[in-house]
């Protein structure tokens, strides 16, 4: 269609004031731009938007009603990207979209959120949890800015900002006979039973640590949920790999479990921030990676098994 948004703010003025000398005296231009707005709306279209009264103004047809309801939208909708763009790139402010894989959106994400809303109170965040696959594809298909995940399977067309170098480590429950070693090595845990997070490529990884050393664990156990597998070794199910931020040992029944070091050199994941190489960041998307870098900074005061921030 060949009209133009001051066609249809034209067009609805008339309509909302049922006459075009109103509208042309909102717009301070002549009634016969008006008319000729609308005559070229009903050119175009083919609708009759209008029936004329002499004297007495006009009156949207049900074709023209539905038109106007429409156009009435997309003018609310031009008027608030306006307001966007503008504020691109100037304050911190506006929508921020992001996601998180599962590991890191339930231990570190909440504290991280509510202090970024504090500091930047204009910025509406919204944050999803998805699996690697359907987050790329998320991130592919613009309906995130961010993304914090590990490096996995990255396509080229995503940018990666890594934050921290985070090795993998076991956890056993209190009572465990190896719970007092401090570090224990996969040939001493791979005939044990065994507590798999089991979710794609997370699956994957811990199974080819395994491989490296030409060992096969025992899953004994198989949870689709970090909190599930928490919980199942601090109840005494198994031991489990992690290679998460070891914010907490206790699962949500209350009940603890253990932090042991691997004593193989073993292949550590990177977590950061992955993004569409090619999009421009927004204000609020920058800061909230500043915010990111900050928190990896903080977790350096812990153990090293907690996280190791990268040279890089």
């Amino acid at each position: 269609m060949n009209f133009t948004l001051k066609q249809l703010r034209y067009f609805v003025l008339a309509g909302e004031h049922s006459s075009v000398t109103k509208a042309a005296e909102l717009m301070y231009v002549s009634q016969p731009s008006i008319s000729s707005a609308i005559h070229h709306l009903e050119d175009v279209t083919g609708l009759q938007l209008f029936i004329r009264h002499h004297a007495q103004g006009l009156t949207l047809t049900s074709q023209g009603w539905q038109f106007f309801r429409k156009a009435k939208s997309l003018l609310k909708e031009a008027d608030e990207l306006a307001q966007f763009a503008n504020s691109l790139g100037k304050d911190v402010s506006g929508n921020l979209n992001l996601v998180g894989f599962p590991t890191f959106t339930s231990l570190m994400m909440p504290s991280i959120l509510k202090q970024f809303v504090e500091r930047y109170p204009e910025v509406d965040v919204h944050c999803d949890e998805m699996h690697q696959r359907d987050l790329i594809q998320g991130l592919l298909n613009s309906d995130y800015e961010l993304a914090i995940t590990y490096d996995m399977e990255l396509p080229g067309s995503i940018e990666f900002l890594p934050l921290m170098s985070l090795p993998p480590y076991a956890v056993v429950c209190r009572d465990h006979p190896l719970a007092e070693r401090g570090r224990v090595s996969l040939k001493e845990l791979a005939d044990l039973p065994m507590v798999m997070l089991d979710w794609p490529m997370s699956r994957e990884y811990f199974s080819s640590l395994f491989l490296s050393q030409n060992l096969a664990p025992n899953c004994a156990y198989k949870a689709h949920s970090l909190g599930m597998v928490r919980g199942m070794v601090a109840n005494g199910f198994g031991y489990s790999l992690f290679n998460t931020p070891a914010v907490s040992n206790i699962a949500l029944d209350g009940s603890e479990f253990v932090a042991l070091e691997l004593e193989e050199e073993l292949m550590p994941l990177k977590m950061g921030v992955a993004r569409l190489a090619q999009q421009r960041l927004t204000p609020a998307g920058n800061a909230f990676i500043e915010m990111l870098q900050s928190y990896a900074d903080q977790l350096l005061g812990g153990s090293g098994m907690e996280a190791k921030k990268l040279a890089s």
